[in-house]
């Protein structure tokens, strides 16, 4: 499976979530490799982190953020079970090639009025690239959900609108993704039995149960 997180608007933790989730996936025993697609290389940096930290590598790492990654996709993946892509902001060509070459894209939106709204972009290149790819899936993830608040609640009824699925799961705000991220881990590591490693693994779940349209 080659899964892409891309949203047109920075700062919604696409990395966050590519790493976390790549992870997730690599704990089945599964041999996955993380494309770097985004310019500003911070899945490298959190990897190479990692590294300066002492930790055993979870994944494999590289960097592409480049207008052919559909076209070389289908090499880089012989030898993995999943390839994960962490996309860039903005919808530009190289954004266009990352979900060409994705099976199922996630769109990790924030629980905003600005975020939703911003969100039609990338439905609207999701529907450009089901014409190549009809087999295209998608859903959007709402991230960084803030607990016991109106808007983290209505959230899904103002993605609803957008014509796309919403997974039935989310992941919260929470301290312990900054601090894991900080020194190159995951939660599953730092923080193995708190609530944000049970969102990931809930993620994990719904995205090998064959989420999305």
């Amino acid at each position: 499976m080659i899964l892409g997180f891309l949203n047109q608007k920075g700062g919604v933790g696409k990395t966050t979530l590519a790493t976390h989730v790549a992870g997730e996936l690599a704990r089945t025993g599964a041999r996955v490799l993380l494309i770097d697609a985004d310019p500003q290389a911070s899945a490298l940096d959190w990897s190479e982190r990692r590294v300066g930290e002492g930790r055993p590598r979870l994944f494999d790492v590289v960097g592409l953020a480049k207008e052919t990654l559909h076209d070389q996709v289908p090499s880089l993946s012989r030898g993995y079970d999943h390839v994960v892509i962490d996309g860039p902001p903005r919808v530009t060509a190289l954004a266009r090639s990352a979900m060409l070459a994705s099976d199922l894209v996630l769109i990790p939106v924030q629980p905003s009025p600005y975020d939703v709204w911003a969100s039609q972009q990338v439905v609207t290149l999701v529907t450009e690239a089901r014409v190549f790819r009809p087999e295209l899936r998608a859903a959007f993830l709402v991230n960084r959900r803030i607990v016991n608040t109106v808007i983290g609640r209505d959230v899904g009824d103002a993605l609803a609108g957008l014509g796309m699925p919403a997974l039935p799961v989310s992941v919260s705000q929470r301290v312990a993704f900054a601090e894991s991220v900080a020194i190159g881990r995951l939660v599953r590591e730092s923080h193995p039995d708190s609530a944000a490693a049970k969102e990931i693994e809930a993620v994990a779940s719904e995205i090998m149960n064959g989420c999305g349209r």
